[in-house]
């Protein structure tokens, strides 16, 4: 489905709620001011198969011109507001946008102009900014009736670039029409979302998760409660008022709320929350298991990529059973566990994650090395978002880390993951990253990174701690041979760790 159909069934109920200001977009609302983000752009002379960017914070017309591309069978490329005005800039050529939205209060947008000559049609909201036309102003006197050929959309949305540039995920078009609803929405709804969801977006709506869960809420009828930045009693509070059912999360929003007091977190009413989905990293296995004391089991797991080449999906009692998994394959997803030579390993040995499709689903945009480097050497329809994992007799997936930052010392192979999963529990630690760093003897040792919940403390002292703690938990050979300490962790508010930041700067020293 999209606006249209639900504009015509429940043309005065909410589609979107900002849970901060209370304001609103009903259905006629989004279905109306949609069409016109869709005549605006057949007015810029733009087509199916056209590529359109947005460069914006949470706002309620993220959902306007999302759909106003989506029905008019066109890509759209969601950037990161935190970038740069070269990242950015970067994006809006790559992808070949011909159309740039921007919000005005975002101050990389005043700097974009001058980048992006290639980007013809630029709008800011919110705010004038040179180089710009006013979003509203060229809105006014579009048409609200629908584009005369209405087929669906597709988002091309960039990897997160922590290991060099990033890289557009596109896929094929469709060609359907827009009256059968967007691509992903087809594959099922194993989590009851429906027309009388109350789905809670505590996240940048830039990122893949919340767009797409978001946007297949909004397909599905559901009411959308975004949030403009998340916030731990913020998201608690919004539940208790909005009468909350769905919700989705990173396990970094998880920790912040349990390091909440005791009576600050159950002094909130959530029972109307059904499901709580979560994924995007590995949630240790402790961390979970205090969410699920406190919310009860309705925390459902996935693990999948912006790629959408396959996806895995656990129940809540499924994990009761087999804690730390990722569930079984979804859908008609198979799970190959290959070697470095690509060879498939027996369950319990872990190695690159590939998912086999039928037929290789995604590109990487102006990439055709990286596209090669993501499918298997032999079957050109397995592809691995990298990830190194391994199935257990039954078939559930347990994921080790990202290969990208196992430490080899001495030859053996330690996973971050395991001994940041450790350190987190530490009371006095408010973030952790745990990577590899040059080692005369042993090629690489293991280095901690601690951003501590007290600023102020006896750095030394909770070094000893820390170190005390992780031998409890760990093998000696995992446990870290030096902490150091961070005022804030590189970390995005989608979750998404920088670590790559933090271990350049000890291999750039070494070199």
């Amino acid at each position: 489905m999209y606006p249209g159909h639900w504009a015509a069934e429940k043309p005065v109920t909410a589609a979107v709620v900002n849970t901060v200001t209370g304001a609103q977009l009903t259905w006629a609302e989004l279905n109306q001011r949609s069409n016109q983000v869709a005549q605006r752009l057949a007015a810029d002379g733009l087509s199916q198969g056209d590529n359109v960017a947005m460069f914006m914070d949470n706002r309620l017309e993220f959902f306007v011109i999302a759909w106003g591309v989506l029905r008019s069978g066109m890509y759209l490329t969601c950037i990161n507001r935190y970038l740069t005005a070269d990242e950015a800039a970067y994006i809006v050529t790559d992808s070949n946008s011909q159309v740039l939205f921007a919000s005005a209060d975002i101050p990389v947008t005043a700097e974009l102009p001058a980048f992006i000559e290639s980007c013809p049609h630029r709008y800011c909201l919110a705010g004038e900014v040179a180089g710009y036309e006013d979003y509203e102003a060229a809105l006014a006197d579009m048409p609200t009736e629908p584009i005369a050929d209405e087929r669906q959309g597709d988002s091309m949305l960039y990897s997160s670039g922590t290991t060099g540039r990033p890289k557009g995920i596109k896929r094929p078009l469709t060609g359907k029409p827009i009256s059968e609803g967007i691509p992903g929405v087809e594959r099922g709804n194993a989590y009851g979302i429906d027309a009388h969801t109350r789905y809670l977006s505590p996240a940048p709506l830039y990122h893949a998760a919340p767009f797409g869960f978001c946007m297949r809420t909004l397909a599905l009828g559901g009411t959308v409660y975004m949030m403009e930045k998340f916030d731990e009693t913020g998201a608690l509070a919004a539940i208790e008022a909005h009468k909350i059912t769905h919700s989705q999360w990173v396990p970094t929003m998880f920790v912040r709320m349990l390091k909440l007091a005791e009576e600050e977190r159950r002094r909130f009413d959530l029972s109307s929350h059904q499901v709580a989905i979560h994924a995007a990293a590995p949630c240790p296995v402790q961390i979970k298991q205090q969410m699920m004391d406190w919310w009860g089991p309705i925390l459902w797991e996935y693990y999948a990529g912006t790629e959408r080449n396959g996806s895995t999906l656990i129940t809540p009692q499924e994990w009761l059973a087999k804690p730390g998994s990722v569930g079984r394959p979804a859908g008609a997803t198979i799970i190959r566990i290959c070697d470095e030579a690509g060879e498939e390993l027996p369950a319990g040995q872990a190695g690159t994650i590939y998912f086999e499709q039928a037929t290789r689903s995604f590109e990487y945009h102006n990439a055709p090395d990286k596209t090669g480097s993501a499918t298997h050497p032999e079957n050109q329809n397995w592809t691995t978002l990298g990830d190194v994992g391994y199935l257990d007799e039954d078939g559930y997936l347990f994921l080790t880390d990202r290969k990208a930052f196992m430490i080899i010392s001495g030859g053996v192979n330690i996973y971050p993951q395991e001994i940041e999963d450790a350190l987190i529990l530490h009371p006095a630690v408010s973030d952790v990253a745990v990577f590899g760093v040059p080692n005369a003897e042993f090629g690489e040792e293991v280095k901690a990174v601690i951003e501590p919940a007290d600023k102020t403390v006896d750095q030394e002292s909770l070094a000893d701690d820390l170190q005390a703690w992780a031998r409890e938990k760990l093998a000696g050979y995992k446990v870290p041979r030096s902490f150091d300490f961070i005022d804030e962790m590189p970390r995005l508010p989608t979750g998404k760790l920088y670590k790559r930041v933090l271990k350049d700067q000890y291999w750039q020293q070494s070199g």
